[in-house]
């Protein structure tokens, strides 16, 4: 018995941007959380008219939910400090 060809999954849009480089690091993201995406330009590709049209970054509807809770958590999440190299106290540095 033969239920027909399958139909894709729904696409949903969980984060949309006009910095194609943005979208792309929310695709890692989601990626590294096992969440499966696409990134979609809407009418033209960012390298030759960039902020034309946007970015979208797409998952099945059914991981949705979680994929929004995964960018916000980021979204959230505190910056590293990072230490500037004129600010080491110099009693710490290493000796040559």
């Amino acid at each position: 018995m033969s239920t027909g060809p399958k139909a894709d999954p729904e696409l949903v849009t969980v984060f949309d941007t006009q910095d194609e480089p943005e979208a792309m690091v929310v695709h890692a993201l989601l990626t590294s959380a096992g969440i499966e995406s696409l990134i979609a330009n809407l009418q033209a590709p960012q390298d030759v008219l960039p902020g034309v049209g946007g970015v979208v970054v797409r998952v099945n509807a059914a991981q949705a939910e979680e994929a929004r809770r995964v960018i916000e958590e980021y979204r959230n999440m505190p910056e590293p400090e990072q230490e500037d190299a004129d600010d080491e106290d110099p009693e710490s540095a290493p000796e040559p």
